[in-house]
């Protein structure tokens, strides 16, 4: 098993301590958490193949994009191109993503060595530069490839039905109140939202 981040045992107490229901949640899923695929390439594209659709949906798209891509460099990508991508279940528009994104990386544009040492925010904007790469996007590289531990998406629809199901009653929160429930779990909001995503599907999440 992949080692999880360091921070992990202690956020997992601490949460516990403060919320019931991320008591049960991290009791539930215990020894389980988050892992960084240490690509950052891969993590985006990825990212952007799944952005707007379900967990199940996006693990269906990306399969068919890696089978038909194979190894999963900027280099593949630009070689596949988007008349190679066509048959594998993308928009137009996240085709053109894909591609754009192996550009940056192939030339330069992205590099995400320099962004060990920055704070969340700034990798946030560096990211969104980059066409096809939103808020959204910039925060699944935050966690599934820097593991940061203290990201909070708010637009990420799996984290709204989550909070929906387990503290209001299946109703879905509006974005002040998905912000409040947020600060009850800083500074360990990945870990949180973690939780809160694998509570809705069997197999954990990943990017």
């Amino acid at each position: 098993m992949t080692a999880l981040p360091a921070y992990w045992h202690d956020a997992g107490v601490t949460l516990s301590g403060r919320d019931e229901v991320m008591a049960v949640l991290i009791s539930r899923y215990c020894g389980m958490g988050l892992a960084s695929r240490g690509d950052p390439f891969a993590t985006l594209a990825r990212s952007i193949a799944g952005q707007q659709i379900s967990v199940k949906a996006a693990d269906a798209v990306w399969n068919r994009v890696v089978a038909r891509v194979g190894e999963m460099t900027p280099a593949a990508v630009l070689r596949t191109g988007q008349a190679g991508l066509a048959d594998c279940g993308l928009s137009m528009r996240k085709m053109e993503y894909l591609v754009d994104l192996a550009e940056h990386f192939s030339s330069g544009r992205i590099d995400p060595a320099r962004w060990v040492g920055f704070d969340d925010e700034t990798v946030v904007a560096g990211l969104c530069d980059v066409r096809g790469i939103g808020r959204w996007t910039a925060e699944m590289f935050l966690i599934f490839n820097l593991c940061r531990p203290d990201v909070f998406p708010l637009d990420d629809i799996g984290l709204q039905r989550a909070i929906g199901n387990h503290y209001l009653s299946g109703e879905r929160p509006t974005r002040a109140a998905l912000a409040a429930f947020g600060e009850r779990w800083r500074p360990w909001r990945t870990v949180a939202t973690w939780y809160l995503w694998r509570s809705l599907d069997p197999i954990p999440v990943e990017y």
